[in-house]
């Protein structure tokens, strides 16, 4: 059982370390429930297989991924093996090195890598599902806030799951209002024996392809983008994927909708200026002109 931990943890470790912004030491060693020297020794045994670990000038780690964007195919060996890691060990295995790296790329199998590196996640959503048919407060223990940049105990009501489990609607009690929580950040549940209290106030808005639930208005985003920027896009926020297409002749790709907030969208384009085009969108070209200025 300890090895299936640490396996999971170098997983987790993995999933934290491609997604942005970059993580500090101490952050790492709070979402992972381990020491500072413990994830030290991850990160070197990373290196070792290959992943390019960096820092930004802030000293904050994250993995490298480069240009290396191309759609990866995980051979059925390899996938045998990463359920054979998951439950045991498998280190010494010669497929063991080409597996983790591609699980830090793009691939054509990301739905069952995904499901296989997040296992470690399904008990959380049973227990949440279990919370919301008994209808019971709960506890999100150690819940990371991206952006609070903040890890603390959330008291909630749970409401329902968004599209594909990938948030948890839930009324917050300590501020009275209705949130998205993102299942990934949620260490560990405890359902309370009190039942629901606030009821009449549950509210559920269906949110946009980047979590936000809706607003007073939307707002209009259309993109193009060379094939590094609608990977990441796709991988950053999986939702999207159904809305960027493909113009083969040019090599380009297309991403067009309307957002409930353009936090997101800005963040992002901001950090791939080069490789994206803004082809529409009044608020979100005004928005970005003025952050230039």
């Amino acid at each position: 059982m300890y090895n299936q931990h640490k396996i999971l943890r170098v997983l987790q470790l993995i999933s934290l370390l491609k997604t942005k912004p970059a993580k500090t030491i101490r952050h790492l060693s709070e979402v992972l429930d381990s020491t500072e020297r413990t994830v030290y020794r991850y990160l070197d045994l990373l290196a070792e297989v290959g992943f390019q670990i960096s820092r930004d000038g802030f000293n904050r780690v994250f993995i490298d991924q480069g240009d290396q964007v191309q759609e990866l195919v995980f051979t059925k060996e390899e996938m045998d093996l990463l359920q054979q890691l998951v439950q045991t060990v498998g280190s010494k295995s010669k497929f063991r090195d080409s597996l983790l790296k591609k699980l830090a790329l793009h691939s054509e199998a990301h739905i069952h890598s995904n499901h296989l590196l997040k296992a470690h996640l399904a008990k959380i959503v049973e227990q949440l599902t279990s919370a919301i048919q008994s209808r019971r407060q709960t506890i999100l223990k150690k819940y990371h806030s991206v952006s609070s940049n903040t890890i603390s105990d959330r008291l909630v009501e749970p409401v329902c799951f968004t599209d594909n489990y990938q948030n948890l609607v839930a009324f917050e009690v300590k501020t009275g209002k209705n949130k998205y929580f993102n299942i990934e950040r949620i260490p560990a549940v405890h359902i309370t024996r009190r039942t629901f209290e606030h009821e009449a106030k549950h509210k559920f808005n269906r949110p946009d392809v980047f979590g936000f639930s809706e607003g007073e208005r939307t707002y209009r985003v259309d993109l193009l983008l060379n094939v590094r920027a609608a990977v990441l896009l796709r991988e950053e926020y999986p939702m999207t994927s159904a809305l960027i297409t493909r113009d083969k002749k040019a090599g380009t790709y297309r991403f067009c909708t309307r957002v409930n907030n353009l936090k997101a969208m800005k963040r992002f384009i901001r950090g791939m200026e080069e490789e994206i085009t803004v082809l529409g969108g009044e608020e979100l070209l005004a928005a970005l002109s003025r952050k230039a200025r």
